[in-house]
C-alpha cells in the first residue's frame, strides 16, 4: 500500500500525495514523480497502474494531485498554477530522506508536459529569474503535442530548451501528436527519445480484437521506462 502525506502549496493549501516503494531489492536506486492528466487524479486505473506497476519494478513512485484535482473542480487551473503546484512536490519529494535518488519527473498528457516546463531552461524573452528544476530525467506518457485536430496550435516552444533526457512514450493513433508530427519536435530537443505503442491512443489503450490485454501492453511500456531510467541515471 502507498503511503499517504500531504504538501503545502502556499496560498492555494494542501495537495495529497501517494508514495509508493520500490518492491525489488536491489531496487533501481531512483525516485520517479508522475502527474496525471486533465481529467483524472492520481487514482485514476492509469495512474494506480503505472505506480504501482513501476513500484513493483524497482522504482520509488510518487504521484500527485493538482490543487484543482484536489479541490474537485473539474477545468484544470492555468499553466503557471499547474507548474508551481508540481514544483512544491518536487521540493517536498526531495526533502523525504527515504526516497532514492537521483529523481525523475513526468506524468500523463497534461502532467507530463508539465513536467516538460518546470524542466526546461528559462526563455529568456518571458521567464527572467526562473530556473529549470535539478532533475535526471523526464517521462512523458502520452505527450499533448497539440489540441486533437488543432495542429496549429503546437505546445512545442520550450521543448528545446530541456536539457534533462527526455522519453515520450506516444500511442501511434494519439490525436494529440502522430509520430510525424513529434519527431521533428523531439529532433530539436538535446537528448530525447520516442517509443512508440503500435495501434495505441492517447491512453496507450489499442482497440483491435487481436491486441494483447491492456495489462500486458502496459507493462511492456513499464519495462521501457525501467530500462531507459537505468541507461540514463
Amino acid at each position: 500500500m502507498p503511503t499517504r502525506f500531504s504538501v503545502s502549496i502556499g496560498e492555494a493549501g494542501q495537495v495529497s500525495a501517494l508514495a509508493y516503494s520500490a518492491a525489488t531489492n536491489p531496487s533501481a536506486g531512483a525516485t520517479l514523480v508522475l502527474a496525471h492528466g486533465a481529467g483524472a487524479g492520481q487514482t485514476s486505473p492509469f495512474m494506480v497502474s503505472f505506480a504501482e506497476g513501476l513500484a513493483a519494478r524497482g522504482l520509488d513512485v510518487v504521484t500527485f494531485n493538482f490543487v484543482y484535482t484536489e479541490q474537485g473542480r473539474r477545468a484544470p487551473d492555468r499553466g503557471p498554477k499547474l507548474e508551481a503546484c508540481y514544483l512544491a512536490v518536487v521540493d517536498a519529494v526531495s526533502a523525504r530522506g527515504e526516497m532514492e535518488r537521483p529523481l525523475l519527473i513526468g506524468g500523463k498528457s497534461m502532467g507530463g508536459r508539465i513536467a516538460t516546463h518546470i524542466a526546461a531552461a528559462p526563455d529568456p524573452d518571458d521567464d527572467a529569474g526562473a530556473t529549470a528544476v535539478d532533475v535526471a530525467g523526464v517521462v512523458a506518457l502520452g505527450y499533448p503535442l497539440h489540441p486533437p485536430g488543432r495542429p496549429e496550435k503546437m505546445r512545442d516552444a520550450h521543448l528545446p530548451r530541456v536539457a534533462a533526457p527526455t522519453l515520450v512514450v506516444q500511442g501511434s493513433r494519439d490525436t494529440f501528436g502522430t509520430e510525424d508530427e513529434l519527431r521533428p519536435v523531439l529532433a530539436r530537443m538535446p537528448n530525447a527519445t520516442l517509443h512508440l505503442v503500435d495501434g495505441g491512443d492517447h491512453s496507450l489503450h489499442i482497440r483491435r480484437k487481436s491486441a494483447a490485454p491492456r495489462e500486458e501492453i502496459y507493462g511492456g511500456v513499464m519495462d521501457v521506462i525501467v530500462s531507459w531510467i537505468n541507461a540514463v541515471i
